[in-house]
């Protein structure tokens, strides 16, 4: 790694952290985001190389605050879109009987619906896993939601 930003990140890490868990509330959260940030320094050192430190400085906050920033934003999406709506019927469907349902689902709509709401995996997560854009995971989540209403 380049000396120059690790005597940056020497400097800055400590501080960055601290105000990123003020921000998050998570040591972990905020360690993640200062992480992140500082591989958008790294992806922009040409530019950043030939600013003052106070500058470096401010370029970093402002950065990791767009991370945070879009995190939020995509939490916020994932929340509202990932929530199967209650019904006024109860459904009392046996583990066998909910597998069937899944399974009649289309194929990759059965595995993303599995992977976020059994197994907990965020669709960035989804999309790695199985190769396909975020936004991919959500459409299907949707579809298969949708689908499952319908059988229901």
């Amino acid at each position: 790694m380049n000396p120059e930003i690790s005597v940056l990140y020497e400097k800055l890490h400590n501080e960055l952290v601290k105000w990123c868990c003020l921000m998050t509330g998570s040591y972990d959260t905020a360690e993640e985001l200062v992480q992140e940030g500082f591989v958008k320094a790294i992806e922009h050192w040409d530019t950043l190389k030939s600013l003052a430190f106070h500058q470096q400085r401010a370029w970093l906050y402002q950065t990791i605050k767009h991370l945070f920033i879009d995190s939020v934003r995509k939490n916020k999406r994932e929340f509202l879109t990932n929530e199967v709506p209650e019904t006024t019927t109860s459904f009392d469907y046996s583990e066998k009987e909910w597998m069937e349902l899944i399974n009649s689902l289309p194929p990759l709509e059965g595995k993303v619906l599995l992977l976020r709401y059994v197994e907990g995996f965020t669709s960035n997560q989804i999309g790695t896993l199985l190769k396909i854009p975020p936004g991919t995971v959500r459409s299907k989540l949707h579809d298969a939601r949708k689908h499952l209403r319908n059988k229901l």
